[in-house]
């Protein structure tokens, strides 16, 4: 045994095909086989090793592959799977193509939330940004009817039983509204399914639009329309996996040293992850 020789998971992340917490689930569920045997979780593998994805070898290195990150301005009705039985439009449609591995979600909204979607090419950065004990915060913008009284706010502060799970925002502010419709910004840690509607839904205010904002230290481009695409540029990548603490694989872009930067001030993170 090779002590170095790395995990299953953490090796196929870091070529492009997922995020680990991904991968895991594939190989429990019998998905990737290496040298004709079913893949076992936290298994290591050798450069000798033969293998396979749903059928398809693995080939090629990571080594050499630039670190990319994706901001994506994902409309309403697309849903962030990679393939739909239902023939729906997915956010993986229109990507930019990528020489080896694929782009991999940071993070899910569900069908009929829009906003920020972050979509990366290295499985490691992946990880650690949806991993909880990195400390990453998420910002959502709420459309609801009318506005809360405040011990409905401080009900969302507190927190709410949910399926026997404690489920709260760290921040609520009213930001706008007039007439019936008035507009909330609200900030969590985790984001678990519909966690932000299901939170307005127990003091009794159905949301009507839902809308990611930010995730950690970037944010969602005013300028960025529906359904578009914007890149980081070397600057921000570097300060990204600075507070990351991971290692980044780039190169500077001359054409690219004037993009406005898309991440803010952040606090440093003390992670377990």
């Amino acid at each position: 045994m090779t002590p170095d020789a790395p995990r299953l998971q953490k090796w196929l992340a870091g070529l492009g095909y997922g995020s680990r917490r991904e991968l895991e689930a594939w190989i429990r569920e019998g998905r990737v086989v290496v040298n004709g045997e079913p893949a076992q979780l936290g298994q290591r593998v050798f450069e000798r090793d033969r293998v396979v994805v749903d059928g398809k070898p693995v080939r090629g290195s990571n080594r050499g592959q630039r670190s990319r990150v994706l901001v994506m301005n994902k409309p309403a009705g697309v849903v962030c799977t990679r393939k739909d039985t239902q023939g729906r439009r997915t956010v993986y449609g229109d990507l930019p193509r990528l020489k080896s591995g694929r782009w991999i979600g940071i993070g899910r909204l569900d069908i009929q939330t829009a906003g920020l979607l972050l979509l990366t090419n290295d499985g490691a950065l992946a990880h650690k940004m949806m991993h909880p004990s990195t400390g990453l915060d998420r910002e959502y913008a709420v459309r609801v009817r009318g506005r809360l009284e405040d011990y409905a706010l401080e009900v969302l502060r507190e927190g709410v039983m949910i399926d026997s799970q404690l489920h709260r925002f760290s921040d609520v502010q009213y930001y706008d509204g007039r007439g019936h419709n008035h507009w909330y910004h609200v900030v969590l840690m985790e984001g678990k399914n519909r966690e932000v509607r299901r939170l307005f839904e127990s003091v009794g205010v159905p949301v009507s639009r839902l809308k990611r904002v930010r995730y950690g230290p970037v944010l969602l481009p005013s300028r960025l329309a529906a359904g578009k695409v914007a890149e980081l540029g070397y600057e921000d990548l570097k300060a990204l996996y600075r507070l990351l603490k991971l290692p980044l694989n780039a190169i500077r872009d001359p054409g690219r040293n004037k993009q406005k930067s898309l991440l803010i001030p952040y606090p440093q993170l003390r992670s377990r992850s």
